[in-house]
């Protein structure tokens, strides 16, 4: 009964975890994309300020954080008219990834669709649902009987955007199929380059869904533009009565994102400046990173977002894996995020400014 899912991928790391970290000068871990800047004080004070939490709190969300979302895509994402009945909050993004195909009733003789490259959370949730999933970014080949459609803008791992005219060719397929289309859009706040000051589309855009919301969803979190990894803190838009239907299906199973990470959340929607600051750590430390990576002789692809670059030497994934744990830095392997991706690697920007200078210097050093 247990056989359903494999081992989790990051255990395959270990050994080339252990590698890198007998380097003279430490392990440089670029692996894993969890934060390690400080939780912003304003959202600490607000999680202290409500920890006397006796009750249950709501699993629709309490009508100041579900007010935060309408106003966060006013202002932050162009998206206006959106009612607090079409929000929910989530404990973390992953969970509702995981769940959501079961909660939607999906099941075997049904298709997932997710990215060509992929985070890997959208084959669990197929796995726990018995359904099948399918790696396809052309909606014209996706199945009659597909069930839920995951987009992923910015793309985790390879940063790459979806325009709108993306977007919508999917929403359109979705809507021809009767199936939901999902957005995981948890890196949005993070665009680089040409994407540095232009607003990277949502599919709650009408340029993307027209004036309804009818089988489309956002998921968005707050790990990242708030570091924020350790509360699981997030939510989902989308249309009222299927916002309606997933939230009495939570009650049900008790999934209940907690009374004070609620509002710590309402208090971190409402406050830009802590974003802006977190994205200025993050442009530096890709400002030294990303010269080195490709220095080293790196083929940099996509990376127009998020907080990732993703790269490849033209060889097995594992073998790139290797070459880096010699240099004592540790990446995580394509092939965790399918077949497409085995010889690229993912350089995570999730490190203290020093391992990440650390981390350039050796890659300069030590040029193909």
């Amino acid at each position: 009964m247990f056989d359903r899912l494999p081992e989790y991928p990051w255990e395959g790391l270990k050994p080339f975890a252990a590698k890198a970290a007998e380097h003279p000068d430490g392990l440089v871990d670029l692996s894993v994309g969890s934060p390690v800047d400080p939780t912003p004080k304003i959202i600490q004070d607000a999680l202290n300020a409500n920890s006397n939490a006796p009750g249950y709190p709501r699993t629709g969300g309490t009508p100041e954080f579900k007010q935060a979302v309408v106003d966060w895509y006013a202002r932050r994402r162009g998206v206006v008219g959106l009612t607090p009945d079409q929000v929910m909050p989530t404990i973390g993004s992953k969970e509702l990834i995981s769940w959501l195909p079961i909660l939607l009733g999906i099941g075997p003789g049904d298709v997932i669709v997710q990215p060509t490259v992929a985070y890997t959370a959208y084959v669990v949730g197929a796995a726990l649902a018995g359904a099948e999933i399918i790696s396809e970014d052309d909606p014209a080949k996706w199945p009659s009987n597909t069930k839920l459609v995951w987009l992923n803008s910015p793309g985790n791992p390879d940063g790459r955007i979806l325009e709108a005219h993306e977007m919508k060719a999917a929403v359109d397929r979705g809507r021809e199929l009767g199936a939901l289309v999902a957005s995981d859009e948890c890196y949005i706040e993070f665009g680089w380059d040409e994407w540095e000051n232009k607003l990277i589309p949502t599919i709650l855009d009408p340029a993307v869904c027209g004036d309804s919301h009818e089988g489309v969803l956002a998921v968005y979190s707050l790990s990242k533009q708030s570091n924020l990894a350790g509360y699981r803190a997030a939510f989902a838009v989308g249309e009222a009565s299927l916002i309606k239907a997933l939230v009495n299906l939570r009650m049900h199973s008790g999934l209940n994102t907690p009374q004070p990470v609620q509002r710590a959340m309402t208090v971190a929607l409402g406050d830009d400046a802590h974003v802006a600051a977190e994205k200025a750590i993050y442009r530096a430390r890709r400002e030294v990173l990303l010269p080195a990576i490709k220095a080293y002789g790196f083929e940099v692809h996509a990376s127009q977002a998020g907080l990732y670059i993703w790269a490849t030497l033209g060889e097995d994934c594992w073998q790139t894996v290797d070459r880096m744990a010699e240099l004592g830095i540790l990446v995580a392997p394509g092939i965790f995020y399918g077949e497409s991706s085995k010889q690229f690697v993912r350089f995570a920007l999730t490190a203290t400014d020093e391992r990440i200078a650390e981390g350039a210097r050796r890659l300069q050093a030590t040029r193909l």
